[in-house]
């Protein structure tokens, strides 16, 4: 098997690994501390993409679009937050589920409205688009490298704001005891508007992130919000580090065994069966991975701390 192709594929796994990630971090704060099943998480991810688009449009500079995205996702998260799931956090999830299933379809026929039916493309910004050689011989995207940078950065950034600021002081303490810390004095309304609309703006970065290689288009969340919740029950909901470790570990099984798994099962089978089973075997493995994970630990990886 050839060594560059493992290792191209092994980055661009890191690169899918850290995407999800940023959708991850949000998704478990607002579950560990909210209580909240937002199933429209991956629509702000969509939102994040077309802002990104359009704010490239309109100012040609891609880091102010990406700016610009994150910010207009994180006021848009905190505007459906106000309006949409203030009134859910004490029903029961199934309320919640169906409550957010509707937001998902909601914005996508909002962007569908806005932008139209028809896909997006946004260019790789100039000063990434070319390839660096990461060992002699072996080029690989700049761009790509860029977002594994911006995601491990990020990761630094949460994990700071999590264990050093007294924002993070009060993340935890409302994941532990909610009651508690509003006995306390703390406007916990407001704290969870903030959790909320951070993790619109993760969510955001990381669809402004993907814009220049995939297509933006109404729906696009859906595929991805699917490998972010199997993400955070391997890492173990409501934590951080776990959303990072499970992320980084799906983002390379899917990766890997879509590029290799069909081309090794034609050492074993007929190529007609091979090319049959080889494409939906790499699809379920990272069901198979969280399985297997779970019977070993059934809280995930890295189990938040509850009280």
């Amino acid at each position: 098997m050839d060594t560059i192709l493992i290792l191209t594929q092994a980055l661009n796994g890191l690169q899918l690994g850290v995407m999800l990630f940023l959708m991850a971090a949000g998704l478990t704060l607002v579950f560990g501390i909210m209580n909240l099943i937002n199933l429209a998480h991956g629509a702000l991810y969509m939102a994040g993409a077309y802002l990104a688009a359009a704010a490239y449009g309109w100012t040609g500079s891609f880091l102010a679009a990406v700016a610009l995205a994150v910010a207009g996702t994180a006021a848009l998260g905190a505007a459906i937050e106000l309006a949409a799931l203030r009134g859910l956090y004490r029903r029961d999830h199934l309320d919640q589920v169906l409550a957010t299933f509707g937001l998902i379809l909601f914005l996508n026929e909002a962007a569908r409205l806005v932008w139209g039916p028809a896909a997006l493309f946004v260019p790789v910004p100039a000063a990434l688009a070319h390839t660096v050689a990461i060992l002699p011989g072996v080029p690989y995207p700049a761009y790509r490298l860029a977002i594994i940078a911006v995601g491990v950065a990020v990761a630094g950034g949460l994990y700071l704001l999590i264990a050093r600021t007294r924002l993070g002081m009060l993340i935890r303490a409302g994941a532990s005891n909610r009651t508690m810390v509003a006995a306390l004095g703390v406007d916990v309304g407001l704290l969870y508007t903030a959790v909320f609309a951070l993790g619109a703006g993760l969510a955001a970065l990381a669809g402004a992130m993907a814009a220049p290689i995939l297509s933006v288009e109404p729906g696009m969340g859906e595929p991805i919000l699917i490998l972010t919740l199997v993400v955070i029950v391997v890492g173990g909901i409501g934590s951080i580090r776990g959303a990072f470790a499970g992320a980084l570990l799906i983002g390379c099984v899917d990766t890997i065994g879509r590029a290799f798994l069909p081309s090794m099962l034609r050492a074993v089978l007929a190529p007609s069966a091979s090319a049959a089973v080889g494409p939906a075997l790499a699809s379920m493995l990272i069901y198979l991975t969280m399985a297997v994970v779970l019977a070993l630990r059934p809280r995930g990886l890295f189990a938040a701390r509850t009280g």
